[in-house]
């Protein structure tokens, strides 16, 4: 059964097990398994061979404290609920709702090149 890797990984587990417990030079070992030289020194910094997790440790954002960027997320929700409540209550139960049943449009046309 093949060892299912995320889209960065350059290394397998037995890469990275083989790479910390050799005695081999960097550029052995990178040339031997086609890796980067820092990929080998990483790996061997590392205390496990288990695939780390990339990306943020705390998901937040850069631009905006913590505090404005709730006030943004709820007014967001607020407009979009109140965007999707029916202005009055329909008079007829069995009307079509026009959101749902309104055509699409026709895609247009290309007319082809004159004159070629």
């Amino acid at each position: 059964m093949g060892q299912v890797l995320h889209g960065n990984a350059t290394t397998t587990v037995a890469i990275r097990r083989t790479t910390q417990h050799s005695q081999a030079s960097l550029r052995a070992l990178s040339k031997c398994y086609g890796i980067n030289q820092k990929t080998v020194a990483k790996s061997r910094e590392q205390t496990s061979v288990a695939d780390q997790p990339t990306g943020p440790k705390d998901l937040r954002s850069t631009v905006m404290p913590l505090e404005d960027e709730a006030v943004v997320v709820a007014f967001r929700r607020h407009t979009l609920l109140a965007g999707r409540l029916p202005l009055r209550a329909p008079d007829d139960d069995t009307a079509p709702d026009p959101l749902v049943t309104a055509p699409m449009p026709a895609a247009p046309r290309h007319q082809p090149i004159a004159g070629g």
